[in-house]
């Protein structure tokens, strides 16, 4: 499949008109195939968010370059990491020492993505982060190797958190999920409700998974705070906020900000106990026709509107072939530059570009979700308030702790 694309810069441009020439194009090609690793929870508290149907995503995107790049076809590889660092850790070594896997996919739970993320770089391999949410991923954990496409707990805490302190919830009670991802995100949403005049008064650090939410809850509701932040995500969420309802925590006048929130936790859930909550998305299946359009291609595929995660699977999996199509090459360092080099622009992303510290940076949205009564369908679950700009939306490069950037 040719592409034709011309928004590298001219020396990149030039490497990739001399290397697509039929003659040189897959000699460019490690093992005369692409091979890419999808790595995700798939059995577990995040398969719906990611898992099977991210997959499915990124078969899409395969699809549609015809199954091949450059005259060599794509394999891909699947594996669930259960999400283990040892067990995805382990995997991609694997991948790395018997497949020669040319990028590493998916990636959901922020231990298993840093551990992950080690191996890129000792092995000089290629990952896209689209499932975990840690902002560190390209903070003092950033490597030359990968990059993170959909979101990260700062435009999180910058959204949800700024909102709902504006509204008056100035007193809040952090119910944390004790890893990496709710360790990054409490500490993002402290720093942002401190700035805007509201006070942390309280934190509990919860096992992940955990089935049993009743005491944190009862600690939550006892502390008398305004909110009641979930620094969790997929299933942790749903069951907090599930104990909540039957501790009547709203209805005695508190507050929930699911600080991660997807569209199978609300779908799964319902608009009765769900509706009024306030979240941060990188993307919504209803926010524009190109979205649409992708989306319902999607729906036929799966029975399913996709999550901001599986729809960025396809973003990122698309971008990396055609880079790939375009360089005619598969050699990482060569590749994760030229990707750097092109705008991400597409049914995903509004405003994209791939930063020095590997960040994706794009537009994220403030949205809430609908009532029953608002509501048109089974899908049909939040209205987007408001656009956080992509240069508003993510940590600021001059606070960044990055070894690849220059502060």
């Amino acid at each position: 499949m040719t592409f034709h694309r011309k928004t590298l810069a001219s020396s990149i441009a030039l490497a990739a008109a001399a290397t697509l020439m039929a003659s040189g194009a897959q000699a460019q090609m490690s093992n005369d195939e692409v091979r890419i690793g999808y790595l995700a929870d798939m059995s577990g508290t995040y398969r719906d968010l990611a898992g099977p149907g991210g997959l499915e995503a990124l078969m899409m995107a395969v699809e549609d370059v015809g199954g091949e790049v450059n005259g060599v076809p794509i394999d891909v590889f699947s594996a669930d990491d259960r999400n283990s660092a040892d067990v995805g850790a382990n995997t991609v070594r694997g991948w790395f020492d018997e497949q020669n896997v040319d990028l590493v996919a998916g990636m959901v739970a922020s231990s298993v993505s840093i551990a992950v993320t080690k191996l890129l770089e000792e092995n000089n391999g290629l990952g896209i982060i689209s499932g975990s949410a840690a902002s560190s991923i390209t903070n003092e954990h950033c490597t030359p190797n990968h990059i993170h496409w959909v979101y990260d707990t700062y435009p999180l805490a910058n959204g949800t958190a700024k909102a709902v302190v504006e509204q008056g919830g100035d007193t809040w009670f952090m119910l944390t999920a004790d890893y990496a991802f709710g360790h990054a995100l409490e500490g993002d949403v402290t720093k942002v409700v401190e700035d805007n005049g509201g006070e942390i008064i309280g934190t509990i650090r919860h096992p992940f998974p955990t089935n049993d939410f009743s005491s944190y809850i009862l600690q939550a509701q006892g502390s008398g705070a305004d909110i009641i932040g979930l620094a969790n995500a997929g299933a942790d969420t749903v069951n907090a906020i599930t104990t909540a309802s039957q501790f009547g925590v709203v209805q005695a006048g508190q507050q929930l900000a699911g600080l991660l929130i997807f569209l199978n936790d609300v779908h799964a859930m319902g608009l009765e106990d769900t509706q009024g909550l306030l979240l941060t998305t990188g993307w919504y299946w209803d926010m524009d026709d190109q979205a649409r359009e992708w989306a319902e291609r999607y729906y036929e595929r799966t029975e399913r509107m996709p999550t901001m995660v599986q729809a960025g699977i396809y973003s990122s999996t698309m971008h990396y072939l055609e880079t790939v199509a375009e360089a005619g090459t598969d050699d990482p360092e060569t590749i994760r530059a030229a990707m750097a080099e092109r705008p991400v622009e597409d049914f995903f992303s509004r405003n994209g570009y791939i930063r020095e510290d590997g960040r994706m940076v794009h537009d994220m949205y403030l949205a809430e979700v609908k009532s029953p009564e608002a509501s048109t369908g089974e899908w049909d679950v939040y209205e987007i308030l408001a656009t956080i700009p992509a240069e508003e939306a993510y940590r600021p490069l001059s606070e960044s702790q990055c070894k690849l950037v220059n502060n």
